[in-house]
């Protein structure tokens, strides 16, 4: 490799990221956190609001921040397209989360039958409760409603969800990955998530994702929480880095978030979200931890594909290539 890392610009937009994002978090957790938060419009928390503003877009503006105090300029901000060439990685990236979330969910009932519900119980009370709310009947049924939601959460909401997700990932893939990968491929995306799930962890000890009604919380939902951005990191720098822009990986963390939840739909009883059924959880994590473990082991995966190389992002990798 022909450059060191940058360890100076790396620290002050750190500094910025989980400074932005943990005074968020404190904000949040003394206005009552995620359960207790006021409601400042109709269905709209103050904890959604901060959640989805300064949180999730603290790595953006440290990027920003960042290249403004050090004066580095904005070349290498990795937000050209190139769809083009790099297209196959748009569609992996909008696609493969759902799958691998449902072979999680698969995974997990498949070892845990007793919480799954074929019946759709909790989607039958919902809407039980909503003619209940309104005198009128709703002409859905829960299978229906399962359809319709799972569509949506594949389709749709990977473009919804990356007017949010792109706080992060312009900051994560666009800034911090880059400086990152003068250690390497492998050590770059290790590094990556841990940094990633460690940023999390104000919102973890609040319960988000895995609650706190479970033994040893909110410390073991804090540690899972770094074992899958580690998962999903590597995902989502792989198709960073093969696609040669942030875009892949801010469609593909909308995707992940949008049918995250679909497993939810089937659950009966008390699963312990440590393992599942959701993604975060340990067994339900496993077909990511396959895919993330084959890219991880492949050489070519962590190489930007020549065809993609252009002036505007030069990026070191593992193997010497260029961007």
């Amino acid at each position: 490799m022909n450059e060191k890392m940058d360890v100076r610009r790396t620290a002050i937009f750190l500094g910025f990221a989980f400074g932005i994002a943990w005074t968020t978090g404190l904000v949040l957790y003394l206005t009552g956190g995620l359960v207790g938060s006021p409601m400042i419009l109709p269905g709209i928390s103050l904890a959604l609001v901060l959640l989805a503003g300064p949180y999730m877009w603290a790595p953006a503006l440290a990027h920003i921040f960042t290249r403004l105090v050090t004066r580095e300029g904005w070349q290498g901000a990795f937000l050209r397209p190139n769809f083009r060439r790099g297209w196959p990685f748009w569609i992996i990236a909008w696609f493969l989360p759902a799958i691998l979330t449902v072979l999680g969910a698969v995974v997990f009932f498949g070892l845990f039958p007793q919480y799954f519900d074929p019946s759709l119980g909790v989607v039958a009370q919902q809407l039980a409760t909503a003619e209940q709310q309104t005198g009128q009947a709703i002409p859905l049924t829960p299978w229906m409603v399962v359809i319709i939601n799972s569509t949506i959460g594949v389709l749709i909401a990977p473009l919804i969800n990356s007017l949010f997700t792109f706080g992060e990932e312009f900051g994560w893939r666009s800034y911090l990955l880059q400086k990152l990968m003068p250690l390497g491929g492998r050590k770059a995306m290790l590094l990556m998530g841990v940094i990633w799930g460690v940023w999390h962890w104000p919102v973890i000890a609040m319960g988000h994702n895995y609650g706190l009604d479970y033994v040893g919380a909110p410390w073991l939902g804090m540690l899972m929480m770094v074992v899958f951005t580690v998962v999903m990191g590597i995902f989502l720098g792989w198709v960073a880095l093969r696609g040669g822009s942030v875009w892949p990986a801010v469609i593909g963390h909308a995707a992940i978030n949008g049918v995250a939840g679909l497993a939810v739909y089937f659950i009966q009883g008390e699963p312990n979200p440590l393992l599942g059924p959701l993604p975060v959880g340990l067994i339900a994590m496993i077909p990511g931890m396959l895919v993330a473990a084959w890219i991880f082991a492949s050489r070519s995966a962590l190489v930007v594909p020549e065809a993609l190389v252009v002036p505007d992002a030069k990026l070191e990798t593992a193997e010497g290539a260029v961007l």
